[in-house]
């Protein structure tokens, strides 16, 4: 393979040497490929026409400022989060290598901040869609009563799906209707929940669950046919099929449920610190996702129904 080929043709001529020293060094030392080290050399080309416009002459006078003011500017431009990192990547390389051949005695990309990934909003399920699916399971059979007892409990506690499989008959106070629940890190904590959820619960323990009963079955909660704890494989697929008979066209998945309860108990007034703690959220800052669920739900109301709120 021949040597790294010189830097674009509209990078800056201050910037040029160095940018092939880099590229010339990544080659020969690293041996990367070369459409890793063109993707290099256009990032870099990027990067140095824009020190060019602030007025830096060159690598070696470029200061933090000037390189988040490039990441900045990217970031209006709406480049996607990857991008941005791929591109302070190389400067961070180029910044490296010219510490290290002694071209500067300071690492300008060093304390430069990248773009952080933007967190994807968790779903939602309306407050009809819930009542729909808590409504599939048929009342009629064993079966029906215990994955009732099991969606209806999931979105009156907000529990995660490991936390509900792993549910024993201790665990459930229906009197006081809460929840003794072991989390992440076998973090205790206490749960509340809904007068419907515990007649749900009720109904499957005096009409149900004995059906699943085995002769080695222990104190789990809800059962599966081999009157073992049921799974959360198993669970899963309960919530599709319960899913699909209740007309449903979303994905829905068991942690729908979960993010449901947060936002539903957001929305009616409820405090977002009793939220992490029935959540079990180590960090208020995961449970302020909700609040941006809620923001949105807002807004998409605002659109549908405001005489001035259509988009586009």
């Amino acid at each position: 393979m021949p040597p790294a080929s010189p830097a674009p043709p509209d990078a800056p001529p201050a910037f040029v040497d160095d940018l092939n020293g880099l590229l010339v060094h990544l080659e020969l030392e690293r041996g990367l490929s070369r459409n890793s080290l063109e993707a290099y050399e256009s990032d870099l080309g990027q990067c140095a026409r824009h020190f060019e416009e602030l007025g830096v002459k060159g690598w070696r006078s470029a200061r933090p400022e000037h390189l988040s003011s490039w990441l900045a500017t990217l970031t209006r431009a709406d480049y996607a989060v990857a991008s941005l990192a791929r591109k302070l990547t190389a400067v961070r390389l180029l910044a490296r290598y010219l510490v290290r051949e002694n071209l500067r005695r300071d690492d300008f990309a060093a304390l430069v901040r990248g773009p952080r990934p933007r967190r994807k909003l968790p779903g939602l399920l309306t407050t009809t869609e819930i009542e729909r699916l808590l409504a599939a399971p048929s009342a009629a059979t064993a079966h029906g009563l215990r994955d009732r007892a099991m969606l209806e409990l999931m979105y009156s506690s907000g529990l995660r799906v490991s936390e509900l499989c792993g549910l024993r008959l201790q665990a459930v106070d229906l009197e006081q209707r809460l929840l003794r629940v072991f989390g992440k890190g076998a973090k205790e904590r206490m749960v509340p929940f809904g007068r419907p959820a515990a007649q749900a619960v009720s109904h499957y323990l005096n009409d149900a669950r004995p059906a699943f009963v085995k002769a080695r079955t222990g104190s789990e909660l809800f059962l599966s046919q081999q009157g073992r704890a049921i799974s959360r494989k198993m669970f899963w697929v309960l919530v599709r099929v319960h899913a699909r008979r209740a007309g449903l066209t979303k994905p829905v998945k068991p942690h729908l449920l979960r993010h449901s309860f947060a936002t539903h108990l957001l929305a009616n007034g409820a405090d977002l610190r009793a939220i992490q703690e029935m959540l079990g959220h180590a960090d208020l800052a995961t449970t302020q996702i909700y609040t941006a669920v809620e923001g949105r739900r807002l807004a998409e109301e605002h659109a549908r129904h405001h005489p001035r709120g259509r988009r586009g």
